[in-house]
């Protein structure tokens, strides 16, 4: 089942997104989120807004992300390609799982597409299994963008 987060989630949230920086980290990624991202504070003001998402199954949350209708400010310049549409379109941000339950990814993004035609995502070049699932599940490259901290990641969009 997917749902809002709460603030009593915070707990199981940080424990998902801890478990896979280490994956990431183990899998050649060890710096897109290093030992802290998201910071606590974010997720905070994510539950607040009403934009953090959590997958569960048999009351225990196996998997977090954020789904943010409207425009990214880190999407508006992209290089080395371009955004398939202009139309409205909502962003996938920090996407992760506990790793215990298989398909928790695509069910996270099945729910997204659910509720937007018009999807972007985006992720380090390092992040092998993340490039893998997110072309799996029907996204196609269109460039690269740059994160808040300058670092350049690969976008995706969908289109319905």
């Amino acid at each position: 089942m997917i749902r809002h987060a709460s603030l009593q989630d915070l707990p199981s949230i940080l424990r998902v997104y801890e478990i896979a920086r280490k994956f990431m980290a183990e899998n050649g990624n060890p710096s897109q989120w290093g030992n802290t991202f998201p910071p606590e504070e974010m997720l905070k003001k994510d539950i607040e807004k009403q934009q953090l998402y959590i997958y569960t199954n048999e009351n225990l949350i196996h998997g977090v992300f954020a789904f943010m209708p409207g425009n990214d400010p880190t999407y508006e310049y992209i290089e080395n390609g371009s955004w398939r549409s202009a139309a409205p379109y909502s962003t996938i941000h920090r996407i992760a799982s506990d790793g215990t339950e298989r398909g928790v990814f695509t069910t996270c993004i099945n729910y997204c597409k659910e509720q937007s035609p018009h999807l972007r995502i985006d992720t380090h070049e390092n992040n092998e299994v993340m490039k893998h699932l997110i072309q799996k599940n029907g996204f196609i490259k269109c460039g690269t963008i740059y994160a808040e901290d300058g670092s350049p990641r690969i976008a995706f969009d969908y289109l319905k």
